[in-house]
């Protein structure tokens, strides 16, 4: 039951546009042992700039 509530939150999370930063780290710890993952601040400005594009806009 609890990993159901995990899985469905995480959709959600993913859903409305948040990802999961531990999953990050996890990746990057595991695939990447030789870098150090982002700050959450940082994953979090990466991610929305990665949505939502450069500062010049997009159009629809």
């Amino acid at each position: 039951m609890i990993r159901i509530v995990h899985i469905l939150r995480e959709t959600a999370r993913l859903m409305i546009g948040l990802p999961d930063y531990d999953r990050y780290c996890r990746h990057v710890r595991q695939t990447h042992p030789d870098r150090e993952p982002m700050t959450r601040a940082a994953f979090f400005r990466d991610r929305q700039q990665r949505r939502y594009g450069s500062a010049g806009g997009k159009c629809c």
